[in-house]
């Protein structure tokens, strides 16, 4: 790099510019040092920084480190700490400088030219420059004898230097050729110091640069530095600036990244890595938008962010179930089914400049009936320079397959997997919307909304710095503030970034300390907000329309008047059409919420008033997620959430994830989207696991919270075995844990030869379970002693319990040889569920094998020889399907809940009704 005081006279042959290194501490990645290398040379940097700490627990010799960062094409900058030397008693000291002289020799050994000397914390220095200095310049005299230099830093909390001007006036004072500065970023600016003195120190005497953003907390400053710095750009720092003066010294050293962050070290190396390359390489050209020519980067390659002229369209992955209710939404919105694509079920819905995809191609990451924001694309003036400095910042090309005629158009991933395109919206041969045949479709009213306002995503706690960066580096968008909001499920963090001119808008969203025991019925929600001019008239003729507009409680509206004092006629307005409200100095906003669409996708329709440019009171996001899990568990409570959509209600049976506990389970049938599970209490068998909630508090207490937060229902427990030595009344705790629950049915099987004894036995565990709301029923297994459909029929009927009932095992059913034509004439009432599965046609010819097929070997349905639909076909309509399908392979592979997913996709392809298909 040269700055104004080297740039050469005109006529000159000198070498052109040289832009600066780039580098990045070991201490910034997860892994060994082996692991941290590798990213490192991946991500593109030129030089690293040894962690002190990353080499001592290396097997790699310091000889092998260096030849291995030789071959990776990386410098070794610095290698660092050197703690507790300087301004000690001579004992001390001498010890020190044996320390010193070891590892000096490593410098040598591993190839490294400078080591960081921290200023002392030790309860042995004293407060004296001059004994510092001297003893500095002794360490100095040392190192350049052997061709090294020493970087002494200012820690913020030193015991007695902790600030750069202190950390300079010993340097100076020390006096030697190999003794500088390490400027370090966070240690100058947490404190709150001006960092325009800077500009006084040499450039030559600055041996390193540490840069580190950080959020503005109160905490003690070492806390705050060993766990929460962050890469540039992502914090409150103005790196910029404190850039700016270092480069004004004439600094001609690495830029270098000191980042000590507790999610970073726990991340995937390489993409922390490319994440703190893309951070330094958006500083550097924010640095070079401000600093005066003196203080120029000389960056090479990256060319400047294109200007942006809004969101095109918003694409959303869907299926045949979220599929329709999105476009009904969508039509209740006032907007037409305008277009569908040439050589993809893809539709276009579009109403004046918002546009919206519905993409119904299988998505392999969007679980069934799940409707996913899956790709935003953003107009720019130049898509291919758009494109191209998007692969500058590391952003993976997406490739795309198109047709010979179709555009051509550019995208790259963001780190959550959101496809970004990069497009002009137009009528020549290379626009996207070519690409759509016209529909004859009207848009069933006009003008609600003119255009997309923003889109508003979720992303897990590890994800979100690292899509910030993406969205703010990429898209050359300017970052707000973190801002933490507290929702009714705990602490929610949220920043947005927008272009210049506000045209595009992107908020992101996590959960910092979310750790899974209550969460919203909701998960990682995400919506996209249309613009109008009018929000009271759109909500007015949207609600007409049929649109779900999310209903928000009256005391919003009391507490508004109390604050905001709108005037009565329009509160009377935004009560009867549920608008939140919201002003400040510039203007207002006016805006409204669909219902959950799909699970975890929603609308909202925005309107602002002169210039206003927020998202709203910080107060409304806990109104909003309140009302929509209120809405989410009353649909799934009442059946009322478009039940001919949602198709038949399952359950899944604890035994088709037995290795998921209670609270995972219902987790996991949640995100998956069945209505019920049911709950194993009791141990069947020595070897499998074991959740006794009946005499565990704490887990009854996790399950009962879970099941409250996602609005999942216990539909059985089991198992109630009453065996020749089985008292049914010892099984009261079992049956008042299972009401304690929820659950309306129990499993219960009858492994005793002694007809009248175990008939009795089942009529009083129905005694017993009656008076807590509980059916007890009757599985049949083909090598217990209840064997078969004939003798479940005789226990039931001289039982003669009006709780009582038979479950019909699909596998059971079909082993026992039990009669299709028997099913049907029994009384309806006794059936309450089924248990569905499938199994290979070979029926085991030896209990251990009939066991064996039940407990590990079930199939899909539909994959074996079981006659599913006939068995199901004599059931009375409408009874869930529980779906009992233990797969140990098939789970070892995928664990336990990808197998429940893939469990219901599998049933709802088989089993449901015809299922809807997008218009070709």
């Amino acid at each position: 790099m040269l700055t104004d005081e080297h740039v050469p006279a005109p006529g000159s042959t000198a070498p052109p510019p040289v832009p600066p290194r780039l580098a990045i501490a070991t201490v910034c990645l997860s892994g060994t040092l082996e692991d941290k290398l590798a990213a490192a040379a991946a991500a593109g940097f030129g030089g690293v920084e040894i962690f002190e700490n990353d080499l001592i627990a290396s097997a790699w010799s310091p000889e092998r480190v260096r030849q291995e960062c030789a071959r990776r094409g990386l410098s070794i900058d610095l290698y660092q700490p050197f703690r507790d030397y300087e301004a000690v008693p001579p004992d001390v000291y001498e010890a020190n400088l044996r320390r010193a002289e070891r590892k000096l020799d490593l410098l040598e050994r591993i190839g490294a030219t400078t080591m960081l000397v921290c200023s002392s914390v030790s309860p042995d220095c004293v407060d004296d420059d001059d004994l510092a200095a001297e003893q500095l310049h002794e360490l100095a005299e040392r190192a350049g004898r052997r061709g090294l230099r020493i970087a002494y830093e200012a820690l913020a909390w030193g015991r007695f230097v902790n600030t750069y001007a202190r950390a300079w006036r010993i340097v100076r004072h020390a006096g030697h050729p190999a003794l500088g500065l390490c400027l370090d970023s966070f240690h100058v600016l947490s404190r709150g110091d001006d960092p325009a003195g800077i500009r006084v120190v040499p450039g030559a005497k600055v041996f390193h640069l540490q840069l580190a953003d950080a959020p503005r907390l109160k905490m003690d400053v070492v806390e705050w530095s060993r766990h929460h710095r962050l890469f540039p750009g992502l914090g409150s720092f103005d790196l910029a600036a404190f850039v700016g003066h270092v480069l004004a010294t004439g600094y001609a050293g690495p830029l270098s990244l000191e980042v000590f962050n507790d999610v970073y070290r726990q991340a995937d190396p390489r993409n922390a890595a490319i994440d703190g390359m893309r951070s330094l390489l958006a500083l550097q050209e924010s640095v070079e938008r401000r600093a005066p020519a003196r203080a120029r980067l000389h960056l090479a390659g990256l060319p400047p962010a294109p200007r942006l002229g809004g969101h095109v369209f918003t694409e959303l992955a869907v299926d045949h179930v979220s599929g329709p209710v999105l476009a009904r939404t969508l039509s209740a919105l006032g907007f037409a089914y305008a277009g569908q694509h040439r050589s993809k079920p893809v539709q276009l819905w579009q109403q004046g400049d918002a546009r919206v995809l519905l993409n119904f191609a299988p998505q392999r990451t969007v679980a069934p009936g799940t409707a996913a924001i899956c790709a935003v694309a953003v107009e720019s003036t130049d898509p291919a320079t758009s494109a191209d400095r998007a692969q500058r910042l590391l952003a993976p090309v997406l490739p795309r397959v198109r047709q010979p005629d179709e555009a051509d158009l550019s995208s790259v991933a963001a780190p959550d997997g959101t496809a970004v395109f990069f497009c002009r919206t137009g009528s020549g041969t290379d626009s996207w919307s070519q690409d759509f045949a016209p529909t004859q479709s009207t848009p069933p009213a006009g003008g609600l909304v003119t255009r997309t306002d923003h889109i508003s995503l979720t992303e897990s706690v590890d994800d979100f710095d690292q899509v910030a960066l993406f969205y703010r580096s990429v898209l050359g968008l300017r970052a707000d503030p973190t801002t933490e909001l507290a929702a009714p499920f705990g602490l929610i963090r949220s920043r947005s970034a927008t272009d210049p001119a506000h045209q595009v808008r992107i908020t992101l969203n996590t959960a910092p300390l979310r750790r899974g025991v209550w969460a919203p019925a909701i998960p990682n929600p995400q919506h996209v907000a249309f613009a109008t001019d009018d929000a009271i008239a759109a909500a007015t003729a949207m609600r007409a329309l049929g649109a779900p507009v999310l209903k928000i409680p009256d005391n919003y509206y009391d507490d508004l008047d109390a604050r905001l004092a709108p005037p009565p006629a329009t509160l009377a307005a935004l009560r009867e059409n549920s608008i939140l409200y919201d002003r400040d100095e510039h203007g207002e906003y006016l805006h409204f919420y669909t219902e959950m669409l799909g699970s975890r996708l929603f609308f909202e329709v925005v309107q602002r008033i002169g210039g206003y440019a927020g998202f709203g009171a910080a107060g409304s996001a806990p109104v909003r997620m309140a009302a929509h899990r209120q809405r989410r568990l009353v649909a799934l409570r009442d059946g009322s959430d478009r039940r001919e959509e949602r198709g038949r209600d399952y359950s899944l049976a604890h035994l088709t994830a037995l290795s998921l506990s209670p609270p995972e389970l219902v987790e996991a049938a949640a995100e998956a989207g069945y209505r019920y599970v049911g709950l194993r209490l009791t141990r069947v068998t020595p070897q499998e696991p074991h959740y006794p909630l009946a005499t565990d508090p704490a887990l009854m207490r996790t399950t009962k919270v879970r099941l409250a937060a996602t609005g999942i229902e216990v539909l059985d427990v089991e198992l109630a075995r009453i065996g020749p030595h089985e008292d049914p009344r010892d099984l009261v705790r079992f049956l008042e844990a299972g009401a304690e629950l929820g659950a309306r049915h129990v499993i219960t099987q009858l492994p005793d030869p002694d007809r009248a004894r175990k008939i009795d036995r089942f009529a009083e565990l129905c005694q017993l379970a009656r008076p807590l709301g509980l059916t007890i029923d009757l599985e049949f297994p083909s090598w217990t002693e209840t064997p078969d459909l004939t003798e479940a029929t005789r226990v039931l009927r001289v039982a003669d319990q009006p709780n009582a009932g038979i479950l019909v095992d699909l596998l059971h059913f079909a082993r026992s040889g039990s009669s299709v034509t028997d099913l049907r004439e029994l009384p309806a009432e006794w059936f309450h569920f089924a248990h569905v599965c499938d199994a290979p046609a070979g029926v085991p010819s030896t209990p251990e094998g009939l066991i064996h097929t039940a407990r590990f070997e079930r199939l899909f349905p539909g994959e074996g020889g079981i006659d599913v639909h006939g068995i199901l076909a004599a059931l009375p309509p409408g009874i869930p399907y529980a779906l009992e399908i233990p797969r140990a392979t098939l789970v070892a592979q995928v664990g336990g809940k990808e197998h429940a997913r893939m469990a219901i996709a599998a049933a709802r392809d088989h089993l449901d009704p015809a299922r809807r298909r997008p218009a070709a």
